[in-house]
């Protein structure tokens, strides 16, 4: 029987605690393991990386393809290529987030659910063997700090943070404002740039996240794994929404523009989802104020622009972060799922024809444990969504995403420079 062998075996492997692979040289950790991998320091590209914002990296515009190395999540066919491209007839506005009064679907934010291999060369919690990892996991979940596990439109969030009161943001829906420490973190941080150049600013609407535990929620396709913020625009001398279906003409565009270039700058983004008028008032009002023209076509423009078009994205603006330590946690911790039952989930899509009844039986679970961790009201299932099921045992056909490895941030030319070595920043000015 040398197939029911190499399934015994493949099992085992799955399950057995083994020592990964020890990080390159480039990544060595920079502080001995601890009770709380929160309070490690980890290098990231070079730089001391604390749980949360790294010391921006540069990248020369027109050379982003060579610093990928985690596949972007694949375009729609609706993506444009430019800003100012002309809209499809059902290209509308309000079924996004510009705050909870949204009643529609998110578009275009899917992501590629690569197949991966479990144990890569770590590059960001390598202070943690995975001996440690399991013990932490069976005995003291929270002390690992967040973590992001599956993909952005399959996938949970484990010991989530709620994004907190601030002086410049509102929290719109407080119960679906949790995210791993990371995205809370840089969405932070960009609002405070803001106010430091616009000190009246008013205060920006942050809307939703994920739920405290991930998975679907309405009206989503994404947010399930706390990496994707749903943020409103700045309006002129308001915190409230202008309520005009043509947003771009109504929004305050410089601040709008100064919150954009922050995130690209101070902090890790994967993606930002946008409508491609709202792209092109932002990027003449960014040309006006003297931003380089080629570093904004690296973000605005191309197969590997930053900014993409999404339907349902006129009223608001939709960033998914990359989380170096969140996601490298979340592979890890896959197979030890098993050890804490009210964590271990299988996602499943949900296809026309499909009763809770019959995915209960299928997976093992039950009607209510499906309700439960789904935040369902009755038993009615549309096709389409991503549904968390409870299950028994580990389970050996979920998932995994690829490995992550940041790439560098695309900075303007006069950022790169300054934080080029001085050698480098001499030479600049000779020429």
């Amino acid at each position: 029987m040398p197939i029911a062998v190499a399934l015994i075996l493949l099992l085992a492997s799955c399950a057995a605690i083994t020592p990964q692979t020890e990080p390159s040289q480039a990544y060595a950790p920079a502080a001995a393991p601890s009770a709380s991998l929160s309070q490690i320091a980890l290098p990231l590209g070079g730089e001391v990386y604390v749980d949360a914002v790294s010391v921006p990296r540069a990248i020369a515009p027109g050379n982003e393809a060579q610093a990928i190395s985690e596949p972007r999540p694949s375009a729609p066919q609706s993506l444009a290529t430019a800003p100012g491209a002309a809209p499809s007839a059902d290209d509308e506005t309000g079924n996004g987030g510009d705050d909870e009064e949204a009643t529609g679907g998110d578009t275009g934010e899917g992501e590629s659910h690569e197949a991966a291999s479990m144990n890569p060369a770590l590059h960001y919690t390598g202070a943690l063997a995975d001996a440690d990892l399991a013990k932490l996991w069976s005995q003291t979940p929270d002390a690992l700090g967040s973590m992001s596990v599956g993909f952005v439109d399959a996938g949970r969030l484990l010991n989530g943070v709620q994004f907190p009161s601030g002086e410049g943001w509102l929290v719109v829906s407080p119960g679906k404002a949790w995210g791993t420490g990371e995205t809370v973190a840089y969405v932070e941080a960009a609002i405070a740039a803001v106010r430091a150049q616009y000190p009246n600013a008013p205060r920006l609407r942050v809307n939703q996240i994920s739920a405290k535990d991930g998975g679907y929620i309405q009206p989503h396709q994404s947010h399930q794994s706390g990496r994707d913020v749903d943020l409103a625009f700045y309006y002129p001398g308001t915190e409230a929404p202008l309520r005009a279906r043509a947003r771009e003409k109504v929004i305050d565009a410089k601040l709008t523009w100064a919150l954009v270039k922050a995130l690209a700058i101070q902090t890790d983004v994967q993606v930002m989802l946008l409508d491609r008028r709202v792209q092109k008032r932002l990027y003449d009002v960014a040309l006006e104020q003297g931003e380089d023209r080629t570093w904004l076509n690296s973000l605005f423009h191309g197969k590997d622009a930053l900014i993409k078009h999404a339907r349902g994205h006129r009223d608001h603006l939709h960033v998914r972060f990359f989380n170096p330590r969140a996601q490298e946690l979340g592979r890890r911790i896959t197979p030890f799922l098993a050890m804490q039952p009210e964590h271990n989930v299988a996602m499943h899509k949900v296809r026309r024809g499909d009763n809770l009844g019959a995915l209960s039986r299928r997976y093992g679970s039950t009607p209510t444990a499906i309700r439960k961790a789904n935040h369902m009201k009755n038993n009615a299932l549309r096709a389409g969504i991503t549904l968390s099921i409870p299950i028994r045992g580990a389970c050996t056909h979920c998932p995994v995403p690829p490995a992550v490895v940041i790439p560098e941030r695309r900075l303007p030319p006069s950022a790169a420079l300054a934080s080029a070595p001085a050698s480098a920043r001499k030479i600049a000015a000779v020429q």
